[in-house]
């Protein structure tokens, strides 16, 4: 029996975005409107499924994605419909485990899947990835620290870091403030 896959556009700070969801879950989540790239992606992820439009049914996802867009470092509660090879769903777990305000080398996720050689694999897994800030490929960035590539642009892959990154320090100092006043 082939499921239904449904998807509509959604509005950010950082630009116009996807989203599709199955039964399963979140199955699509990325920046820019649908095109045919897209659409094609879906239809090689989810062969015997039907897409159809259906921004009703996507109401409450939309906000929820948009959420995450200003806030990458929270823990929106999104099932995921994840749908790849054995590797990629190595990787996008690995990736789903570096905390937010923090980022790994290809290199180190690599290696902590067992292939220390494998950056470039990863890298490839990265740039597979459709579901934007969901699955943390963002987080990624080159051995010595620098910001590399990112499927939906430099400018995006930065914003997301400098974000989670602030978060995170305002977390820090929260929690300082927290210890003083119980000292």
């Amino acid at each position: 029996m082939a499921k239904t896959i449904r998807y509509a556009g959604g509005q950010s700070s950082l630009g116009p975005f996807v989203a599709a969801i199955s039964d399963r879950g979140l199955a699509m989540l990325e920046f820019g409107n649908m095109n045919e790239m897209r659409m094609q992606a879906l239809r090689t992820r989810f062969p015997d499924s039907e897409i159809v439009e259906d921004p009703e049914a996507l109401r409450e996802t939309l906000g929820l994605a948009a959420g995450l867009v200003d806030h990458p470092e929270g823990d929106v509660d999104l099932a995921l419909d994840l749908q790849g090879s054995a590797f990629e769903f190595r990787v996008w777990t690995a990736l789903r485990q570096i905390p937010a305000g923090t980022t790994a080398s290809y290199g180190e996720i690599a290696a902590r899947l067992g292939s220390p050689r494998g950056a470039r694999e990863v890298a490839e897994a990265c740039a597979a990835n459709i579901l934007a800030i969901a699955v943390p490929c963002h987080r990624v960035v080159k051995k010595d620290g620098s910001i590399s590539g990112y499927r939906w642009g430099f400018a995006r892959k930065r914003t997301l870091l400098a974000r989670e990154h602030r978060a995170h320090l305002l977390q820090g100092s929260a929690e300082g403030l927290h210890e003083i006043a119980s000292d």
